[in-house]
C-alpha cells in the first residue's frame, strides 16, 4: 500500500491518553518528544521516528517492509490527480462488493464495550478510511479511538505496521482489523499482537477475505471460516460469518478473468468499469446465500467478533466448529 502524499504541519493528532500508551515498536520501550520526531528512551535502542504533518510515523524498519523515508516522499501531482479521478469513479459506479454483516456487528461490538467500559478507547488497525459499515460506531462520542494504517489517509492518527504495535500492553478495551490480514506477511503475528495490547477481557472484531483475487501488491493470504477462527484461538468468539457470500465472489471472478487479457493501468481501469456496470447485481443473491450452508463454504469473506480469553483453543476443536455443507472426509 503506497503512502499518498503527507498531510500538512498540524500538531500532534493525539491525546495525552493516548500518548501515554505509546511505546517504541522496536524495544517496546517508552517514547520522549523532542522536535518533530518521537525518541525510544531506551539507551541500547534510541530509535528516532519522526512526526510528519503531525502524524507518528512509529515503523521498525528490522522487521517491517516499509521504509521511514518514503513517508518523507511526495506523491507526483498527476498520480494524486489520477488517484482522485479514480475514488470519483468508485462513488459513481455500482459495486461488485458490499459488506453483509459490518453495520450490524459494530452496533454489537460497540454496545458490547459500553457495557464493560462507559468510556473504552479503541485501536482501529488500517484505519486510514473509514472501513465497511464503521461510519455510525466511528461517530460514538462515548468511544476514543486510535485510527492506525501504513499509509497517510483522512482518518490516519498514526503510522504504523501490524507486526509490531506501538502501544503498551494492556492498552485497549476494543481492536478493530478489516479487511487488512490478507496485506500483511505475518497475519499470525498481527494476531498476537492485538492480544497483546487488548486489556482482560477486551474484544477483537476481524474481517477477512476468502474468495478473492489479488487485489494489492502486498497480497498475501486467505482465509476459510476456519482459517480466521484459528488465527483467533486465543479469543473466545462471540459471533462468526460471512461478510461477503458466493454471488461476490462470482463478480470478482468475472471482473479478474476479464483482467488476465489485459495489462496495462488504463485497460485494466477500463475493464473494471466495465465489470461494475455488467456484474454488480450478482451481489444481491447474496442476500439469500450468504446465510446458506453451501454459501459459507464459497463466501468471498468472513468475520469473527471475540473476547480476549486465557484459554486455547486447540487444533482437534476446530473441526467442530465446521458449519458449511460438506459432510464425512469431504473429498469431492
Amino acid at each position: 500500500m503506497a503512502s499518498t502524499k503527507p498531510p500538512a504541519e498540524r500538531p500532534l493528532p493525539l491525546g495525552p491518553p493516548v500518548q501515554k500508551l505509546l511505546v517504541c515498536p522496536c524495544c517496546g520501550a517508552a517514547l520522549r518528544g523532542e522536535d518533530f520526531s518521537l525518541v525510544c528512551t531506551e539507551s541500547g535502542c534510541s530509535t528516532v521516528f519522526p512526526v510528519i504533518g503531525g502524524i507518528p510515523i512509529l515503523i521498525n524498519e528490522h522487521t517491517s517492509m516499509f521504509r521511514i523515508a518514503s513517508y518523507r516522499q511526495q506523491a507526483s501531482p498527476a498520480a494524486l490527480r489520477y488517484l482522485a479521478l479514480k475514488t470519483l469513479a468508485k462513488k459513481l459506479l455500482p459495486g461488485l462488493g458490499g459488506n453483509l454483516a459490518a453495520r450490524r456487528n459494530f452496533r454489537r461490538f460497540g454496545a458490547l464495550l459500553l457495557i464493560a467500559n462507559p468510556r473504552p478507547n479503541v485501536l482501529v488497525v488500517g484505519g486510514a478510511q473509514v472501513g465497511a459499515g464503521m461510519a455510525e460506531f466511528l461517530r460514538d462520542s462515548r468511544i476514543e479511538f486510535v485510527e492506525t494504517d501504513i499509509c497517510f489517509g483522512p482518518r490516519t492518527r498514526l503510522v504504523c505496521d501490524a507486526r509490531d504495535l506501538p502501544f503498551a500492553d494492556n492498552s485497549f478495551d476494543g481492536v478493530v482489523i478489516q479487511a487488512v490480514l490478507e496485506y500483511v506477511a505475518d497475519p499470525e503475528r498481527c494476531v498476537e499482537e492485538i492480544y497483546r495490547v487488548l486489556k482482560s477481557e477486551g474484544i477483537v472484531y476481524s474481517e477477512a477475505p476468502f474468495m478473492q483475487q489479488v487485489h494489492a501488491r502486498s497480497d498475501f493470504t486467505r482465509f476459510t471460516a476456519l482459517g480466521h477462527r484459528r488465527l483467533y484461538r486465543r479469543f473466545a468468539e462471540i459471533s462468526s460469518g460471512v461478510t461477503g457470500g458466493p454471488g461476490m465472489a462470482l463478480a470478482w471472478s468475472l471482473r479478474h478473468f476479464l483482467l488476465s487479457f489485459v495489462d496495462s493501468r488504463w485497460a485494466r481501469d477500463s475493464v473494471k468499469v466495465l465489470t461494475s456496470c455488467l456484474f454488480f447485481w450478482l451481489k444481491y443473491f447474496d442476500l439469500f446465500l450468504a446465510h446458506t450452508r453451501s454459501g459459507r463454504d464459497a463466501a468471498c469473506g468472513t468475520y469473527f467478533l471475540g473476547r480476549k480469553s486465557p484459554q486455547t483453543l486447540a487444533d482437534r476443536e476446530l473441526l467442530g466448529l465446521y458449519q458449511g455443507a460438506i459432510t464425512g472426509e469431504g473429498i469431492l
